[in-house]
C-alpha cells in the first residue's frame, strides 16, 4: 500500500490528508487539551497504521480507552472495515473476567525493577537485595515452575534471608496481586508473538503501583531484546502517568528513565514512541525533546503553546497560533511524518471507543 497513511482532510483545501508511514520511525508527540478529540483522533491514526503497514503496535492504555480497538463500530462497512477485521489485535485486561488477562512474571522482571518493586535498598537492605539478585537462578535450579509457588519456596528454604524476602512480599501486599502470571502466559511472551496490535489495559488495577510495574516489565523486556531490531510503535497514552517530569518513587524513576532511554537511543533499534498527553509540561523533558513529529490538537493555554513552539521549532508560528481555535477533531501535523505542516480534520473511526465523555443527565 506504499508509504501513504490517510488520516483525514486538509483544513485549508478539503483534500485528503496523509502522513508518511516511514516518518513513524521517529518519536511522535501527540498533544491536546481535554475535549479536543485527542483519544478519538489517535484511534483513527492507529487504525490506519494497522491497515497500511505491518508495524506491530503496542498501546499502553492507562484509561482503558483503546480496549475496543479490535471491535468494529456499528455500521462500519467497506473494504477498510473488512480488512481491519482480519488484523490480529490482542487486548490484555488488568481486571480478571473481561477477556484475555494481563499477566506479568515476577521472576522474569529486570533485577533493578524487581528490587524497586520490593523497596529494597542496596545498602540498607544489603542481604535481601543481594539475595534478590540470585533469586532467579536459584529458583530455576531448584525446578520452581512459576510465580505461584514462589512464596512457598521461600518459606520452605532454610535461608533466613529468604524468609525475610517472603515476609516483604506479604507485608507489601505484592503476593496477593492478581497480575502475576503463575502458570499463565505473561504479556512479554504475547508481545514476542508479534500480533498486529497489543493493547495493554492498565486502567483497572486495584493499586496505583501495578500499572507502572506492568509498563516497566514490558519496556524493560523490549529494551533487553532491542538488538533483534524488530520495529515496533510503542504508544503511551496519557503519558504523564508513566513519565512525569518529577517522579517520586523508585519504580516511577526507573520507568521514567527507561522511557527516556528508549526516546534517546531506541530509534536505531526500531523502538519508536508515540506519546499522547494533555500538556507538554506534564511529561519528562528528556522524553519530549527527542520527538521529531508533532500532532497538536486544541490548546488554549498560551504558556503551553509557547512551550510547544520552543520545543518544536519546525512547527510554523502562524499555524500554532490557531490551535486555540481548533474545533474538535482538528490537529496540526508537523515534522518528518508529513510533507509540510498541515491542519487536518481527522477522519472517522472504524472501531469502537473504549471510553467517552459522560453525558449530562436530562429531564
Amino acid at each position: 500500500m506504499g508509504d501513504v497513511i490517510p488520516i483525514g482532510t486538509a483544513w485549508h483545501t478539503a483534500e485528503p490528508a496523509h502522513i508518511r508511514a516511514r516518518g513513524l520511525n521517529r518519536h511522535t508527540f501527540w498533544c491536546g487539551q481535554s475535549g479536543s478529540g485527542k483519544t478519538y483522533a489517535l484511534g483513527v491514526l492507529l487504525e490506519q497504521v494497522l491497515l497500511h503497514t505491518r508495524l506491530p503496535v503496542i498501546v499502553l492504555d492507562p484509561n482503558s480507552d483503546f480496549v475496543r480497538l479490535g471491535e468494529l463500530r456499528d455500521g462500519a462497512s467497506g473494504a477498510d472495515a473488512a480488512e481491519l477485521s482480519t488484523r490480529d489485535i490482542r487486548v490484555l485486561h488488568s481486571r480478571p473476567g473481561l477477556g484475555e488477562d494481563l499477566k506479568v512474571r515476577l521472576l522474569d522482571m529486570d533485577e533493578r525493577s524487581r528490587a524497586a518493586l520490593l523497596q529494597l535498598d542496596p545498602i540498607l537492605d544489603a542481604e535481601e537485595f543481594n539475595a534478590s539478585l540470585g533469586l532467579v537462578a536459584q529458583t530455576r535450579a531448584s525446578g520452581l515452575p512459576a510465580d505461584g509457588t514462589l512464596l512457598e519456596w521461600l518459606r520452605a528454604s532454610d535461608n533466613d534471608v529468604h524468609h525475610r524476602f517472603a515476609m516483604r512480599l506479604e507485608d507489601l501486599g505484592i503476593a496477593d496481586w492478581t497480575m502475576w502470571a503463575r502458570d499463565s502466559k505473561p504479556v512479554t511472551e504475547i508481545i514476542d508473538e508479534q500480533p498486529d496490535a497489543t493493547v495493554v489495559d492498565l486502567g483497572k488495577f486495584d493499586t496505583s503501583v501495578e500499572p507502572k510495574i506492568a509498563a516497566l516489565a514490558i519496556l524493560d523486556h523490549l529494551w533487553e531484546r532491542r538488538h533483534e531490531r524488530i520495529p515496533r510503535l510503542i504508544v503511551i497514552d496519557e503519558a504523564h502517568n508513566l513519565c512525569p517530569p518529577n517522579p517520586t518513587t523508585a519504580v516511577e524513576r526507573l520507568l521514567a528513565d527507561r522511557i527516556a532511554q528508549i526516546a534517546a537511543e531506541g530509534r536505531k533499534y526500531g523502538l519508536w514512541l508515540l506519546l499522547s498527553t494533555q500538556r507538554p509540561s506534564k511529561v519528562h523533558p528528556n522524553v519530549i525533546s527527542q520527538c521529531d513529529n508533532l500532532a497538536l490538537m486544541r490548546m488554549n493555554s498560551p504558556e503551553d503553546l509557547a512551550e510547544i513552539a520552543r520545543i518544536f521549532g519546525f512547527a510554523p508560528a502562524d499555524l500554532l497560533s490557531r490551535a486555540s481555535q481548533f474545533t474538535q477533531g482538528q490537529s496540526l501535523f508537523a515534522g518528518g511524518f508529513i510533507e509540510e505542516p498541515t491542519i487536518v480534520q481527522m477522519g472517522a473511526r472504524l472501531t469502537a471507543e473504549g471510553g467517552s465523555d459522560v453525558a449530562v443527565p436530562l429531564r
